[in-house]
């Protein structure tokens, strides 16, 4: 069989408008030039374990069939969709530096907007990442076990929650015209802004809603720099003084009339005779 080849940078083909290759912005990569040398620097799972199949991924995942099905099938339906997994784990990460890309992009343009849906949309795409992993992990302990009739149940249960997992991942699988829209003037663009903005309201915790935010602070002080941040409404701290303050001194100063009466005391004190 042979091993899976690494992920190639995607070309839209005819039909399509050109897609950004250049960065507008000096020091900013475009979304496509961040996610073709993620995709590049992504290392292609190892088909060591990996059994070939006669029957599409689609039907293989379905949970009712495994009822029914021998250990050897079960197995292999593990098998399978733990290298989907995989699979759609490598190009999540890819996505998420596109979104960071398209996030510079649209601050060194002056768009805070876009550049805050990027961000909540990149947070999205690590959340599923998460539940990519901890997916990974069960089928992983499933694979490994060998009583198959203890485990058949959960078996089965695996199978049902990867499946979920997988269909949010695959809508997120738009790929990096779907970055490139976010940074779109058109209606349909446009459009697709609000569609994201809108999903992900109800997807996104009040957590890492700040977290994008604070995010979003990092980066716009990145590109824009400390000025321009701070025109921009991100206020920026006076440093503190560093000059020393003098001491107060501890008594007043005795007057004249005190330190003339001590001098009259002294001279008497000398004057009687031993």
């Amino acid at each position: 069989m042979q091993p899976m080849q690494p992920m190639q940078p995607i070309d839209l083909g005819p039909g399509h408008a050109t897609p950004m290759t250049t960065a507008p912005f000096p020091g900013c990569p475009s979304p496509r030039a961040a996610y073709n040398s993620s995709c590049s620097s992504l290392t292609p799972q190892p088909a060591a374990d990996r059994l070939p199949s006669p029957i599409p991924y689609c039907r293989q995942a379905n949970p009712e069939r495994l009822r029914a099905a021998p250990p050897t099938r079960a197995i292999l339906d593990l098998k399978l969709q733990r290298d989907k997994l995989h699979q759609y784990q490598r190009r999540i990460t890819a996505l998420t530096a596109a979104e960071t890309a398209a996030a510079r992009q649209m601050l060194a343009a002056g768009n805070k907007p876009r550049a805050l849906l990027a961000l909540r949309r990149k947070k999205y795409q690590e959340s599923l990442l998460a539940k990519t992993d901890a997916q990974l992990e069960q089928l992983e302990q499933l694979v490994r076990s060998v009583e198959f009739a203890q485990i058949q149940k959960d078996i089965v249960f695996g199978l049902a929650q990867g499946t979920k997992v997988l269909k949010e991942i695959h809508a997120e699988m738009g790929g990096i015209e779907k970055v490139e829209m976010l940074m779109g003037e058109n209606a349909e663009a446009i459009a697709y802004q609000e569609e994201i903005s809108e999903m992900l309201g109800g997807r996104i915790s009040n957590q890492d809603e700040e977290e994008v935010e604070d995010e979003l602070a990092a980066l716009e002080l990145e590109v824009n720099g400390p000025l321009n941040s701070e025109m921009s409404g991100t206020p920026v701290l006076p440093n503190v003084p560093d000059t020393r303050l003098p001491e107060t001194p501890d008594a007043e100063p005795e007057t004249a009339a005190a330190k003339q009466r001590q001098q009259q005391q002294e001279e008497r004190r000398q004057a009687v005779p031993a």
